[in-house]
Formats: C-alpha cells, sequence, structure tokens
C-alpha cells in the first residue's frame, strides 16, 4: 500500500510585526481607530458607541473580527469605557504598558491594541475589569453569531469525534472523508488507500464559548501527531494527521501550534492544507458518533498533556 507522509516544514524564527501583516489581512482602519488600535491611543471617556450596549451579542476585534468579549461578561464601572470581568478563552493577550505601572491588553489574534486590565477594584465577583476601548470593538447581535467550522485528520475518525463531541463550545460534529482525488468515495474506497482522502472529522463551534486555539489544542493533545504511517496500529494514508484550515486566521493559529511543537522538540507529521477547494463528503451514517451509538472508547486517541 501506497503510504502518503505529509511533514510540514517549520520556519524557526518569530515575525516581525510587518512580516506578520504581510501574512495576515486586516480590516481598514480609518484615522482615529489607527490612532487607538495601531498606536495604542485612548478615545475620550463617556464618547464610545459601544459604553452602553446591553444587548446580548459578542464584541470582536475591529481590526481582525477574532471574538474578544460576551456579553454576560459587561458590566457598568461608569469609568467612560465599556467594561468587562472576562474574556472569551484565549482572545486577550496582557502585556506590560509603556507608562510601567499598567497591564495593556491586545487582542490575541492580531495585536491590536484595546486598552488595559486592572484587578482588586470589586466591582464585579471576578475582581476583573477589562477597560476597553469602543473604537477597538465591533458589535455582533446574537441574532448574527454563526458557528464556525475546523477540520481535523487524526487517524480513525470514530476517536477524533469522540473527543470533540464532548469539548465545550462545540455544537456539532461529522466524519467524514477530504483531500482525495474521486468525488463521494465510500468507506470501503477509502479503506484501499489509494483514493487519496484521509479520515476527516468536521467540526462546528460556537466562537463566543471556545476559540480554534482550543480546538487546535484538542487535537494534538489526543492523537500521536509524530507518527508518518498512519495512527496508533491504523496503518495507511487515510489514517494521517492533517489540519484543514478554512481562514486565514486559521492557518496562523496553527503554523503558531506547530511551532510550540517544534520547539518542544517534536518531529511533527501533520500537514497543513487549506480547506477552500477540497470538499468534505460525509461518511456513512453507521460511522457517525459511533462511540456513543457502540458504547466504548477510542482505541489510539487518549487525551495527555501537551501543552
Amino acid at each position: 500500500m501506497k503510504i502518503l507522509i505529509f511533514l510540514l516544514t517549520i520556519i524557526s524564527g518569530s515575525c516581525t510585526p510587518n512580516q506578520k501583516d504581510k501574512v495576515m489581512k486586516f480590516n481598514p482602519l480609518n484615522d482615529i481607530e489607527k490612532f487607538v488600535i495601531l498606536e495604542k491611543g485612548t478615545e475620550r471617556p463617556f464618547t464610545g458607541e459601544l459604553l452602553h450596549m446591553t444587548a446580548p451579542g459578542t464584541y470582536v476585534c475591529k481590526q481582525c473580527d477574532a471574538p474578544l468579549y460576551k456579553s454576560d461578561d459587561k458590566f457598568e464601572s461608569h469609568c467612560g469605557w465599556p467594561s468587562f470581568d472576562d474574556e472569551i478563552p484565549g482572545a486577550v493577550k496582557r502585556q506590560p504598558d509603556a507608562d510601567g505601572r499598567r497591564t495593556e491588553i491586545v487582542c490575541a489574534h492580531c495585536g491590536g491594541h484595546l486598552g488595559h486590565v486592572f484587578t482588586g477594584e470589586g466591582y464585579t465577583t471576578k475582581n476583573t475589569r477589562h477597560c476597553v476601548n469602543s473604537i477597538s470593538m465591533k458589535f455582533i447581535p446574537l441574532s448574527q453569531n454563526t458557528l464556525e467550522t475546523a477540520y481535523f485528520a487524526s487517524g480513525c475518525f470514530w476517536g477524533t469525534e469522540y473527543h470533540f463531541m464532548q469539548a465545550k463550545g462545540v455544537q456539532a460534529t461529522t466524519v467524514g472523508y477530504m483531500g482525495g482525488e474521486i468525488p463521494y468515495p465510500t468507506y470501503r474506497e477509502v479503506c484501499t488507500g489509494r483514493t487519496g482522502h484521509v479520515e476527516t472529522t468536521k467540526i462546528e463551534f460556537d466562537p463566543t464559548v471556545t476559540t480554534y486555539e482550543e480546538m487546535i489544542k484538542l487535537f494534538f493533545e489526543t492523537h500521536d501527531f509524530t507518527q508518518t504511517n498512519g495512527q496508533g496500529p491504523d496503518i495507511g494514508s487515510q489514517y494521517l494527521s492533517v489540519i484543514f484550515y478554512t481562514t486565514e486566521a486559521q492557518q496562523e493559529i496553527a503554523k503558531k501550534y506547530l511551532q510550540i511543537l517544534a520547539g518542544k522538540g517534536y518531529t511533527v507529521a501533520t500537514s497543513l492544507r487549506p480547506a477552500e477547494d477540497i470538499p468534505f463528503y460525509p461518511a456513512e451514517e453507521y460511522h457517525q458518533e459511533y462511540y456513543d451509538k457502540e458504547g466504548g472508547t477510542p482505541y489510539c486517541h487518549v487525551w495527555r498533556r501537551v501543552f
């Protein structure tokens, strides 16, 4: 059986902001937005359009659209800027402010300036206040929220789906086939290893509850991403480790974690491929939610901490 080995070349070293901008596409900003988001300025207090917003929804980054805060975590602090006592996991990065006293918060995805975070003030039980410029964010009403889709191949799709079905924020999963040369393949055809497809799990998750970074970490922590000929006892090209990214943001996050793993000394065999123009073909019904129907647990997908 012909074995296809997908290896991603890991480029060491970090990108400068200018290099990063060449890869990532951002939303255009006007002069005042550039002043706040890029030059770390501050809008005048009590002037932001989101200050008194109380509708249910999600606050996203003005520059890159990454989800930042849920409306449930917004509260009135009377400080003049929107306040939140928690962020969407992994969405906000903390770093020392240039003034040497405060803690600046930026979008973890694009690095755009948001504002500052303070603790110990006692406004809420979480004792934390993210003081955020309205101009750094956009508000997406709950009715407009959409699920984000991710595609992961990590060996037998029964085991991959099993772990993602239990993950926080995941709304739906479907197992199927991607990356091959013939349309609408059957399980029997894919099992020959000659179609070029890999067993893949489609994950639909709520970005207001979890993040793609959490999905990536679960992907790597539930299979052997160093194995080049399959997964566990399942040998063949249909069982290889592949990430099919749907957006540039997903691609950047996947690259980030591949670099982290390389830095930890792993030789990563995971392939990174664009999902665009690569159809996803759902597998036969009896494969869907297999362990939920049949009972038992995966034989070659076991969670272990990596990050």
